[in-house]
């Protein structure tokens, strides 16, 4: 497996792009599966990208790389071993629709993969997905989107591990939602775009990435309305066309380079930026002392000199993003004073906690939430992160420890981040992969 080696202290400076973002290529991919045709844009090389190309091949979908890099165009070779690098822009087609088995080698890796449910039932009216794996962050239990399906029309078992569903057409209805799921909104969605009549989704997620999935499915033919709110109508259509969209930039890659900056910034510049994504996160880091430049798509940011201690909740959005709860708590770990974090969206999500205090942190966990002392001085160890974002903030509290560390585990990286070392040495950072025997 391979590892990071990094020594920590190097000031950050220069400037960095966002890559997009893997949330929401992710669902807009697996709606390929809805038919028309879909060229998509600013699609990040990443192991879940991988995954989901595997995926999609499996059920039928060809995916056709248009540009590699901007110097190399393919346009007559398609996507087929998993060890390729794949960036930027692709035509998804339709090659067969008969398939409609999700298998478990492939969706126990990554539990985006029940987003091919909703697209499969309402185009080939037949899904069979094994129960999706992923990151061991707290149960997050599919049967918001189950009951959903179940109300539009679809009957559903769960054999051996396998959701095993069919429908004769799905039909429109209300689906009140009993908790803000992404991915069960994005699901429902996408199926709800060819079922018969119209849709109403109550208490949708208003995640960015929602809004981009619903964008780039009205520019195919859908009819949804309400995007951005809780509120969604969605009315049925019979067929997508093809048509373009570009995803949009990653606001978690964008945030954990923000605190990167906070931590050790000399002028560090993220370009590729929508900072109206990320009010909740520079709340939190002008609390603690920063200050921000913003100029078109970008937003530069320096050392906080003597951080102080603050509190941070995770929400739904527009909340506090639990994706960057563990990346906050370094700068936590240093402030001057005491910091709260309080975790509502994932049980099970301070696993990285432990490894923060092998390197001198002192955070206390009492469920849900985690009380940093504060003032502590980091230095170098050797941690092993359990899940990606976790793997993050490992890799942010390196940066600022005295000494050498060494990150294990970094796949979960991978999953998430495009190219993240090659990125922070480009700022500064002295931070190196080592390869290591490939995880199956």
């Amino acid at each position: 497996m391979d590892r990071f080696h990094i020594v920590g202290g190097s000031p950050l400076r220069g400037e960095v792009k966002v890559s997009g973002s893997k949330n929401s290529a992710l669902p807009i991919l697996f709606s390929s599966l809805l038919g028309g045709g879909l060229v998509i844009g600013n699609v990040p090389s990443l192991r879940d990208i991988r995954t989901a190309f595997s995926l999609l091949s499996q059920l039928g979908i060809r995916a056709q790389p248009l540009s590699v890099n901007p110097e190399e165009h393919r346009e007559n070779s398609s996507i087929s071993s998993a060890s390729e690098e794949w960036a930027g822009k692709y035509r998804l087609s339709e090659e067969s629709v008969s398939a409609h088995e999700a298998p478990y080698d492939l969706v126990r890796t990554m539990r985006a993969s029940v987003l091919c449910l909703g697209p499969l039932l309402a185009k080939r009216k037949r899904a069979r997905v094994s129960l999706p794996g992923g990151c061991l962050i707290g149960a997050r239990p599919v049967d918001i989107h189950l009951n959903a399906f179940v109300r539009m029309g679809a009957k559903i078992s769960i054999d051996h591990g396998y959701i095993d569903a069919h429908t004769s057409g799905l039909s429109g209805c209300d689906i009140h939602l009993p908790y803000p799921t992404v991915t069960g909104t994005e699901n429902i969605l996408m199926a709800a775009t060819l079922a018969r009549g119209s849709t109403r989704i109550f208490n949708a997620a208003q995640e960015p990435e929602v809004s981009d999935l619903a964008i780039s499915l009205n520019a195919r033919g859908a009819r949804i309305e309400g995007i951005g709110t809780s509120s969604l109508k969605v009315t049925g259509v019979e067929n997508l066309i093809e048509a373009s969209h570009t995803v949009m930039s990653d606001r978690i890659e964008a945030g954990t380079f923000l605190v990167a900056g906070a931590l050790l910034g000399d002028r560090l510049t993220i370009h590729n930026v929508d900072v109206s994504c990320l009010d909740s996160l520079l709340i939190t880091l002008r609390e603690m002392g920063a200050d921000f430049q913003e100029d078109h798509g970008s937003i530069s940011i320096s050392r906080i000199l003597n951080p102080r201690g603050t509190s941070a909740r995770t929400e739904p959005y527009p909340g506090f993003p639990t994706d960057m709860q563990a990346q906050i708590l370094p700068i936590m770990a240093i402030a001057e004073g005491p910091s709260t974090v309080v975790e509502t969206v994932f049980e099970n999500r301070f696993t990285h906690v432990m490894e923060m205090n092998r390197m001198g942190a002192n955070i206390d966990i009492h469920g849900s939430r985690a009380f940093v002392r504060g003032g502590a001085h980091l230095e170098g160890a050797s941690v092993m992160a359990s899940d990606l974002r976790a793997s993050a903030g490992l890799v942010l509290a390196a940066l600022i420890a005295k000494g050498e560390s060494e990150i294990q585990r970094v796949y979960h990286i991978d999953r998430g981040y495009e190219k993240i070392e090659t990125k922070l040495e480009s700022i500064g950072a002295r931070i190196k992969r080592i390869r290591g025997e490939e995880i199956s």
